[in-house]
């Protein structure tokens, strides 16, 4: 556990009912003019971008929407829209989406220089500095990107995905509504789900793991192990929805805080050459690494167990409890039938060198294992799931 550590946050949060209210106030108290709203196609055809935009309008504010993005989209697609961005300018920026819009929205709001671009901060990602205030409004309960200072964006010419990390990149205002997820399809619900559940777990399992990280990953394991089935399977599961996007923020808290570890890391590939969404990726490989980890996080598993079952189980020893947790997240993935194969996606057997050099390129995310994850580990996990 790291001596040392922090914690950066958004500089306010806003949740519970009608929590969508707060932007009409956040935008006059910020005295914003012009506010440019990041979405995407299928928030608009749902209907859920209509209550920001409500929200917005009631403000008085000029307003206009940048639309034009597709899930898992590349660092060339994310500029183009950051462009469009430039071009029209804003004093505000309220992003209603998932990982993706948000990632972009914090982008363009560290992006409005002609010096450098998305490309740029690839390789240096510190240079660039806040330019204009954001307000993330997440519409799925998995990513933790409305807190975390954290863009992810495909490279296709590695066939990686990769992380631009800068503290500027932190949220002003965060507005948590469960309305924005009550009617998600249940596919989309789960993947993310687990996305956030790797985030807990491989947070609470870190190298850099720390009482600030700790503190918000056991809650978030908590609270997701105990809502996000019934969250997914009952539209009307209220209670469970809100659960679930409460944790799904503390996830994103504890990566701030410390950081995710091989699942994450070996996920990459997945999303950067084969598009498989960010959140089945870490599905598929959850299990598999769990358990390669098991032997030397045993009695951090023991406490996430002490800390999460429910379920009337009297397990006794560290082992027991340890199995348990694992035994629990595979259950998890299963119920949600998300797909635990790559097999399922076309990925052939002849790409594994291909995967397991470019899942070791993943350093950032590598070193935070507690155990070391050699070529040779990642050609075994990767050979589970194909």
């Amino acid at each position: 556990m790291l001596e040392s550590y922090n914690l950066k946050m958004p500089h306010a949060v806003y949740g519970g009912v009608n929590a969508m209210d707060n932007i009409t106030a956040i935008i006059r108290s910020t005295g914003a003019k012009k506010v440019a709203m990041f979405t995407d196609p299928g928030i608009e055809k749902t209907g859920l971008f209509a209550l920001p935009e409500a929200a917005v309008k009631a403000s008085g504010a000029e307003y206009y929407v940048l639309d034009d993005l597709k899930p898992e989209p590349t660092y060339m697609a994310v500029q183009k829209l950051i462009d469009d961005f430039k071009l029209q300018g804003a004093d505000l920026i309220v992003a209603c989406g998932g990982g993706s819009v948000m990632d972009a929205a914090k982008l363009a709001s560290i992006l409005v220089t002609d010096e450098y671009g998305v490309k740029e901060l690839l390789d240096n990602p510190g240079m660039a500095k806040k330019c204009v205030p954001i307000v993330l409004i997440p519409t799925t309960a998995g990513t933790g990107a409305e807190v975390t200072p954290n863009a992810i964006v495909a490279v296709p010419e590695k066939e990686l995905k990769v992380g631009i990390v800068n503290d500027n990149m932190i949220a002003d205002y965060v507005i948590l509504d469960a309305r924005m997820i009550k009617n998600l399809p249940r596919k989309i619900a789960a993947a993310t789900g687990v996305d956030a559940l790797a985030h807990c777990i491989e947070c609470y399992t870190s190298n850099k793991a720390n009482p600030l990280s700790d503190t918000f990953a056991l809650h978030g394991l908590d609270l997701i192990i105990n809502n996000i089935i019934p969250a997914c399977d009952d539209p009307e599961a209220m209670e469970a929805k809100n659960a679930m996007q409460v944790a799904a923020f503390y996830g994103g808290l504890a990566i701030t805080a410390s950081g995710t570890t091989g699942v994450h890391a070996l996920s990459y590939p997945l999303g950067g050459k084969y598009h498989i969404a960010h959140g089945v990726s870490n599905a598929i490989l959850l299990v598999p690494v769990m358990k390669f980890n098991e032997p030397v996080c045993r009695q951090r598993f023991a406490d996430c167990y002490d800390r999460c079952a429910h379920d009337g189980s009297n397990c006794k020893t560290v082992e027991e409890k340890s199995a348990w947790i694992i035994r629990k997240l595979d259950e998890i993935v299963r119920h949600l039938e998300i797909p635990t194969s790559l097999q399922e996606f076309g990925v052939p057997a002849s790409d594994l060198d291909g995967l397991v050099e470019a899942g070791m390129q993943v350093k950032r995310l590598l070193v935070n294992n507690m155990r070391e994850i050699t070529p040779a580990d990642a050609r075994s996990i990767y050979e589970q799931v194909l």
